[in-house]
């Protein structure tokens, strides 16, 4: 173990490149030391870092040593206004026990409350006794866990029908649509626009995120929309799936096969060196399809709310 000497921390709203190597370097350490799975989504944190001036929300917390970045927690922000927040931290494995993410977490819970009324999910693989350990103490009640899988690229190439479909990017003129499956696929809390003051605020808009690198395409049959997915390459060369579904009504007709089968089309064609996705335990439907697409768990990430 070594001690700490020169403490003090940086906070932030984003994060620059120089934040993202400093935290990669440590999450690589972690994950070495640890063999577990962190969830930093420090791709989509660059990418939609403005840089601006006067914080308005602090997402990052960096607990340094001297020079020497020690200890993280971040706080994600996807989706629309009612979805929760999301953390996920870590401190190098030769400065534990110093108090380090204690007082990250001190940081973190005071900037939740100041942005209630969101609930919080807390974060970490199953394996890790740490953050396992950690999250019993906050008092935060089980909530759901997803499998991480990534596709057995070595295995040959799996062709499918695709069923008639046709695929699009979104525009923001789909937002709400979007916003509509989401409520569907994962529980997002529906608004009706019609009542809603300020129709796109806090809503996903295709076109910004394509900005930060998430493209983001609704699947047609016959002119209809009957789902959709995103799909993100990360600087690193990994392509993540995320948010596919197929709607309720055009299930069982192939469609969520002929859909993972273009979403994994697009990401070879951007030159992606692996292909990952999550899905929910309970979601045997899903995983089945997943598998035998040629996906296989590598991790499992425990989700535990804090309101």
């Amino acid at each position: 173990m070594k001690t700490i000497s020169n403490p003090w921390l940086k906070l932030g709203e984003g994060i620059n490149q120089e934040d993202f190597d400093l935290i990669h370097t440590l999450e690589e350490t972690c994950i070495r030391e640890d063999q577990t799975a962190l969830k930093l989504e420090l791709d989509y944190k660059l990418a939609a870092s403005s840089g601006s001036a006067g914080m308005r929300k602090i997402n990052e917390f960096m607990y340094f040593d001297g020079q020497e970045l020690i200890g993280y927690i971040g706080i994600c922000e996807f989706g629309d206004a009612s979805t929760p927040l999301e953390v996920n931290g870590m401190v190098h494995p030769e400065y534990r026990r110093q108090g380090v993410f204690a007082t990250l977490s001190k940081l973190v819970l005071d900037e939740w409350k100041r942005r209630a009324p969101k609930s919080l999910l807390l974060l970490s693989d199953r394996n890790s006794e740490g953050g396992q350990a950690f999250i019993q103490g906050t008092g935060a009640h089980y909530h759901h866990s997803e499998y991480e899988m990534y596709l057995q690229m070595d295995r040959p190439d799996i062709h499918g029908d695709l069923k008639g479909l046709t695929f699009r990017k979104a525009t923001n003129a789909d937002a709400w649509e979007i916003r509509r499956q989401n409520a569907i696929y994962f529980g997002d809390e529906p608004v009706d626009e019609e009542e809603t003051e300020h129709p796109r605020e806090g809503m996903i808009l295709p076109e910004e995120e394509e900005k930060r690198g998430m493209i983001i395409y609704l699947a047609e049959a016959r002119g209809q929309v009957i789902g959709k997915f995103h799909i993100q390459l990360s600087p690193g060369g990994t392509g993540g799936i995320y948010g596919l579904g197929i709607l309720p009504e055009h299930r069982g007709k192939g469609y969520g096969r002929a859909t993972l089968l273009k979403a994994v089309d697009k990401l070879k064609e951007a030159r992606a060196a692996d292909i990952m996705l999550q899905v929910a335990v309970e979601n045997a439907n899903a995983l089945g399809l997943y598998q035998s697409c040629g996906f296989k768990e590598t991790s499992t990430m425990d989700y535990y709310e804090l309101r």
